[in-house]
C-alpha cells in the first residue's frame, strides 16, 4: 500500500507539534507555556504514542487534563487577516468559497469506492483496511490545497488559522478521543454487570415495555454522561440489551443495536460533554449562550427518544 493512515496521523501529529511551538512563541498568550505544554504533549500521543508504553501515555493524558482544567490554554494573538481583507476576498471568490469544502465529501467518496482496489506497480493506491479515513484524509489535503490556491494565501497562514481554531476549541477537541474508550473501560470494570444487576433487583423486567424503556432510556442517559454513544453501548447491551431483550424476549441483536445506538444519540443532542457537537459550534460562532445549542436540541431530542421506545417494542422482533 501507498498511501497508509498513519501518514495523516504523522501529519497531524506534526501540526499539532507546530501548534505548539507557536503558542510558545507567542508573547500575547498570557499562558504560553502551559498552552505549549498541552498541545506539545498531544503532538507526542500521535507521533510516538504506539512507542510509549499504555501507563506513559495515561500519564500524558491525565496531564492534559490537569492543564485544561486549571485554565492553561488560553488564546494568544495569530495573525489572521483584517475584516477588511477578509471582506474583500470573500467578495472576489463569491461561491467559490465553497469548492474546499466540497472537495472533502468529493474525494472521499470517489477514494472509498472507485479508488479502493486501484494499484500501482503491485502495490495499492489506499490501505484498503482504514479505506474511509485514509480517504478523507488525502480529500482535507486537496482541499488546503484549494483553499490555498484560491485565497492566494500560504499553508503558514493556514497554520495560523489551524492554531486559532484549536485554541478558540481548547479541551473540547480532545474529549471524543478520551470518552471514545470510556465504554470499554466501563465494560472491563464490570460496569455492564452491575446495570444488569441494579435493573433486574430493583426494575420489574417481565414486562418487554419496561425493559425497553429501560434500555432506551439508559442509552440515553449513559451518553448524557459519557458523551459519546459508543461509549454508553458496551454498557447498556451488556446490562439490559444482550441479556433482557435479545436472551429473555428474542430481540433482533441488529434492531436493538440501531435503535439502541439512535436512542444514545438523543442524548448527544442534551449533553455538553458532547464537545464536538455541541460546544465546538458555540464556540466557533461565538455564541453569547454557551448552552445556545443544546437548548435548541431538547425538543427535538426527547420526542425522538419516545418514538426510538416505541420503535424498538414493535420492531425488535421482526427478523
Amino acid at each position: 500500500m501507498i498511501i497508509l493512515l498513519d501518514y495523516f496521523y504523522l501529519a497531524l501529529g506534526a501540526m499539532l507539534a507546530a501548534s505548539a511551538v507557536m503558542s510558545l512563541r507567542d508573547k500575547d498568550n498570557p499562558r504560553r507555556y502551559s498552552s505549549a505544554l498541552f498541545w506539545g504533549l498531544y503532538a507526542a500521543v500521535y507521533l510516538v504514542g504506539e512507542r510509549l508504553p499504555p501507563a506513559l501515555v495515561g500519564v500524558i493524558m491525565i496531564t492534559m487534563a490537569l492543564i485544561a482544567g486549571c485554565g492553561g490554554v488560553t488564546l494568544g494573538k495569530y495573525g489572521v487577516r483584517t475584516t477588511e481583507e477578509k471582506t474583500s476576498s470573500a467578495r472576489r471568490l463569491g461561491h467559490l468559497l465553497f469548492i474546499p469544502a466540497l472537495i472533502i465529501p468529493v474525494v472521499t467518496m470517489i477514494g472509498s469506492t472507485l479508488l479502493k482496489d486501484v494499484q500501482i506497480g503491485g502495490l495499492l493506491l489506499l490501505e484498503t483496511k482504514h479505506i474511509t479515513l485514509v480517504s478523507l484524509g488525502c480529500a482535507s489535503v486537496l482541499a488546503v490545497g484549494a483553499a490555498c490556491w484560491l485565497t492566494r494565501s500560504t499553508p503558514l497562514q493556514g497554520m495560523r488559522e489551524w492554531r486559532r481554531l484549536t485554541d478558540a476549541v481548547g479541551w473540547a477537541v480532545v474529549l471524543p478521543h478520551m470518552l471514545a474508550v470510556l465504554g470499554l473501560l466501563f465494560a472491563e470494570a464490570g460496569v455492564g454487570k452491575a446495570v444488569a444487576h441494579i435493573t433486574t433487583s430493583y426494575i420489574n423486567m417481565d414486562s418487554r415495555f419496561v425493559a425497553v424503556v429501560v434500555f432506551c432510556v439508559g442509552m440515553a442517559l449513559f451518553t448524557i454522561i459519557m458523551g459519546n454513544g459508543f461509549a454508553a453501548f458496551p454498557v447498556m447491551a451488556g446490562g439490559v440489551g444482550i441479556p433482557v431483550l435479545i436472551g429473555q424476549y428474542g430481540a433482533n441483536p441488529a434492531v436493538m443495536a440501531a435503535i439502541g445506538m439512535f436512542s444514545a444519540y438523543c442524548g448527544t443532542l442534551m449533553t455538553p460533554m458532547a464537545a464536538n457537537f455541541n460546544v465546538v459550534p458555540v464556540v466557533l460562532l461565538e455564541l453569547p449562550d454557551k448552552h445556545a445549542v443544546i437548548k435548541a436540541q431538547i425538543p427535538t431530542a426527547l420526542p425522538l427518544l419516545v418514538a426510538n421506545i416505541f420503535l424498538l417494542y414493535f420492531l425488535m422482533g421482526q427478523k
